[in-house]
């Protein structure tokens, strides 16, 4: 007998030189600024795994980041993914060897596609999620790169199979038309990438009420990923997952 796999809920916090940033609003939190504090805090809420993105360019905010990684490995037992400004296997090493079960690839990606077969071959598959921007374009959809604005040059669906066959294990697919609208996840770039690959798809930009997870979902998404209506409290984790199981979806529930 088939066992269905439990879809994955997911919030995403930005983190700039160890601060959360982009406005959280929790009560009863000591410092809503604090990574580790709201990693805990999603964790009871029954959140599936957690991803931080390090929006912290240089070198000693990379060090920062692996202390948050860090302290956050030894309070949280979800699984954590860390992305932004990954670009060589010793970034990659690092964040595994903080705490971190998974690290996200984007541009260093885009640059130099090797690393992604690099980093699988010593790493594995498993800790590899391809973080792919991308927007509606010409008769399909673009790869982009600085926040949505640059084209990569990249067909989207032609690069999530690369990034497969050189050995990524997941891809993290943010639309970036639908991000911030709060209108629902872009289905048809979902629908569009599920053709084409077998590994899992996390579903990520447009997220705004309850009932736009399912669809998400139906399109082929093994996990839906948000973060300003759980971090402003306009969903939580519990609903969401409360509303993905009256729709028939199998979700851890706590």
């Amino acid at each position: 007998m088939l066992v269905a796999v439990a879809v994955r809920v997911i919030p995403c916090l930005d983190v700039d030189a160890g601060r959360v940033v982009k406005g959280v609003n929790f009560e009863s939190l000591r410092d809503a600024g604090d990574p580790v504090e709201l990693a805990e805090r999603y964790g009871r809420l029954g959140a599936d795994e957690l991803t931080f993105l390090d929006v912290t360019a240089s070198s000693a905010g990379r060090d920062t980041m692996v202390e948050v990684v860090r302290r956050t490995a030894e309070q949280v037992f979800i699984p954590l993914t860390v992305g932004g400004g990954v670009r060589t296997l010793d970034d990659v090493d690092r964040l595994l060897r903080a705490g971190a079960d998974k690290v996200g690839i984007n541009t260093g990606a885009i640059a130099r596609p090797e690393v992604i077969a690099e980093i699988a071959d010593r790493f594995g598959s498993q800790v590899l999620v391809l973080s792919a921007d991308v927007r509606r374009a010409a008769g399909g959809f673009e790869v982009t790169t600085h926040g949505g604005r640059t084209s990569a040059g990249l067909e989207a669906t032609a690069w999530c199979v690369r990034a497969q066959e050189l050995g990524a294990g997941e891809i993290l697919l943010n639309s970036m038309d639908a991000d911030g609208t709060k209108d629902g996840f872009d289905l048809e770039l979902i629908e569009a990438v599920r053709r084409e690959v077998t590994i899992p798809v996390i579903a990520s930009g447009g997220a705004g009420r309850l009932e736009h997870f399912a669809p998400a979902v139906r399109a082929g998404a093994d996990a839906v990923l948000a973060a300003s209506v759980f971090h402003f409290g306009e969903l939580t984790i519990g609903e969401v997952k409360r509303a993905l199981a009256a729709d028939g979806i199998p979700v851890r529930l706590t």
